[in-house]
């Protein structure tokens, strides 16, 4: 699985890029969890591979993009990307759609986004149903998006649904980019708290969700953590075509 060797700046410049050239393509924000999921799973394997950008969203992707010599690379948080991508939208006037979260979580999003970012335009919101939906149901969602207009879809439903709902719908939306950033659209609804900066810069803003999430995300790093430090020990990370296969 590929991480894309970039800092915010870089993930920023090829997304405007893709605007402003009617490029279709999305990004997927991954950490530790979506890189070992996706060992697993071949399918969400091509949903990363197959994105335009797959950006290093916890920083052991950025350690291990510098292990393999890509110095340059940062950490590109899915919450810190929306905001700069939006901010960007506001002054060229791009317009958002904002799918997922839990009922009411997008409106209150658009409230909470509008208010902070002036000039920002909203195009749309929905929050689906939490099972698969029908496909009469998944039909009207894409024509709904399409009607709407917009230039960037920001899609919540946390990996790895996410991923495979952004690579099964970039051929039949027409908004040039799709941005998958989960916890994002929580943390910028006001809905739950972020990590302290300091516990960022450390890597550490997996222990502050675990504390706060306890019940619902023990597993996951209880499975996942261990195996990533055993696989980047067993196979050190290179640097190929400008992503950092892990």
């Amino acid at each position: 699985m590929g991480i894309s060797a970039v800092n915010p700046e870089l993930a920023v410049e090829a997304i405007t890029r893709w605007i402003e050239t009617g490029e279709r393509s999305y990004v997927c924000v991954t950490g530790v969890h979506g890189v070992m999921e996706s060992q697993r799973d071949p399918a969400l394997r091509r949903a990363h591979n197959t994105s335009g950008l797959t950006v290093p969203d916890g920083m052991p992707m950025v350690w291990a993009g510098h292990r393999a010599g890509a110095s340059w690379m940062r950490q590109v948080r899915g919450a810190d990307l929306m905001i700069s991508v939006l901010e960007r939208a506001a002054q060229f006037g791009w317009s958002s759609y904002l799918y997922g979260g839990a009922e009411g979580v997008p409106e209150l999003l658009a409230q909470e986004l509008v208010r902070r970012i002036p000039g920002l335009r909203i195009a749309g919101t929905h929050s689906p149903p939490f099972r698969e939906l029908t496909p009469e149901e998944d039909e009207d969602v894409v024509r709904r998006i399409n009607d709407s207009g917009a230039d960037l879809v920001w899609v919540g439903l946390s990996c790895p649904k996410q991923e495979r709902w952004m690579a099964k719908h970039r051929d039949r939306l027409d908004a040039p980019v799709l941005l998958g950033v989960g916890a994002a659209f929580d943390f910028h609804a006001g809905l739950k708290p972020q990590a302290p900066s300091w516990m960022k810069r450390h890597g550490l803003e997996w222990s502050f969700r675990l504390f706060k999430e306890p019940r619902r995300l023990w597993r996951r790093y209880l499975r996942n953590n261990p195996a990533y430090l055993a696989r980047i020990a067993l196979k050190p990370p290179r640097l190929t075509s400008g992503d950092v296969p892990l």
